[in-house]
């Protein structure tokens, strides 16, 4: 008997996701387990494996479409049966969901001046948004193909995979003029970046953040970089200074555990383990890969796992288990030149460290006036569970490690 297929919900987290591409097509024969769809979620681009054995009788969401998990998006049955009463039932389904009503502009807000506007491009509705997925709008950028000149084929012109594969260049886009007065262009948020204001709102809200900031003199963890670099250039490996601060600041959790813990509730959870969440930028925003016990590895190991976490995270490649339990982060700008910044707790982490970029600047040492290298660090931690005084002892325990690399040794 034919059955309604709805999307599953394929994380803890996901809220929505966007089918990115049919596998199968329609009259395709489908077993247990087979690979149906591809569905992009706010963590990765996730395998939709059938739960049925049938055909594939109806394909009910073109590509390109986001949805909530559990709305129809196949029909499964055996080849040939009736399914029309299926069809109708979705579609009686559809029609009667709730529709949001339009948000009108604020009284405070004048008019725009009346102008000559022109006929909407193809593929843009008329406020000036481009209709269509985080998946599509990344195709179409590896591509060089401009949005405004796709002719979406999807719902009220959405413009979704297929749309992008059959292009042949079209015509060229006119581009307006300083002197119209144009909307802004509305984009649609992704499932990745409505998850990240969601968390971070709650961490905010929720967590009472405080900040604790020191300076470290870089000069001798620079310097032992240079030498295991040496040392690897054989093997082809190199480390970076980032791996070696990921180094330290697990020792530290080791030394110092009072940060290496979670506010649970009523409970806090002091981990036994040291898994370090990394802050990686993706094109949607940012993603928390975990390198698991960080204190138990070697520098040259962490530059290994770090690179391939990255390099997953970038690709959509992760799963949910590479993202989860995380006990502590650390989030680094310094290859952007930031010199110091505070960041948001990941929670249910109780702390997490901000790198700063390297300070090439005088020092007095000794009464004298020296070349010097320094970075800052800087620690937001939970007040829930990580009193001043705790982050204060981690911090002088990590500058420590930094500023005498053969600490870690011990």
């Amino acid at each position: 008997m034919a059955k309604i297929i709805g999307l599953p919900k394929l994380s803890p987290t996901m809220e929505e996701g966007t089918l990115v591409a049919w596998i199968k097509k329609e009259g395709d024969e489908v077993e247990v387990d087979d690979l149906l769809a591809e569905v992009e979620t706010d963590k990765a681009t996730m395998e939709f494996r059938s739960f049925d054995r049938g055909v594939l009788l109806k394909i009910l969401v073109p590509e390109g479409e986001t949805l909530e998990p559990d709305v129809p998006v196949a029909i499964i049955g055996k080849s040939g049966e009736d399914i029309s009463g299926l069809i109708a039932e979705v579609a009686a389904a559809s029609a009667s969901a709730p529709v949001s009503e339009p948000v009108s502009a604020p009284e405070s807000v004048p008019a725009p001046v009346s102008a000559p506007v022109s006929a909407p491009v193809s593929g843009v509705a008329t406020e000036g948004r481009v209709l269509s997925s985080p998946f599509v709008r990344r195709l179409a950028r590896e591509r060089s193909i401009d949005l405004r000149a796709v002719h979406g084929s999807g719902p009220r012109g959405r413009i979704v995979k297929r749309d992008i594969d059959s292009y042949d260049g079209g015509a060229s886009v006119s581009f307006s003029t300083s002197a119209e007065r144009l909307p802004p262009r509305v984009v649609k948020a992704s499932s990745m970046r409505r998850t990240i204001a969601r968390r971070l709102t709650e961490s905010t809200q929720t967590a009472p953040h405080y900040y604790l900031s020191i300076d470290v003199d870089i000069a001798a963890l620079a310097d032992a970089r240079k030498a295991m670099n040496a040392e690897l250039e054989a093997l082809g490996k190199k480390v970076s200074l980032n791996d070696l601060i990921i180094k330290a600041a697990a020792v530290t959790l080791r030394r110092v555990p009072e940060v290496n813990a979670s506010w649970m509730g009523k409970e806090i959870h002091y981990h036994q383990v040291v898994d370090i969440s990394i802050a990686v930028a993706v094109e949607d925003g940012l993603m928390t890969p975990v390198l698991r016990d960080a204190d138990r590895k070697g520098v040259a190991q962490i530059a290994d796992e770090v690179r391939d976490l990255a390099a997953r995270a970038r690709d959509k490649k992760l799963q949910p288990e590479d993202m989860s339990n995380g006990t502590f982060s650390i989030s680094n700008l310094g290859m952007f030149g930031i010199e110091a910044f505070t960041a948001v707790i990941n929670p249910p982490e109780g702390a997490i460290l901000a790198v700063g970029t390297i300070r090439h600047e005088p020092v007095v040492e000794e009464g004298a006036v020296v070349p010097g290298r320094r970075m800052r660090f800087t620690m937001s931690c939970d007040h829930r569970l990580i009193d001043g005084a705790t982050g204060a002892k981690f911090m002088a325990a990590f500058k420590r490690i930094v500023e005498s690399p053969l600490n870690m040794l011990l």
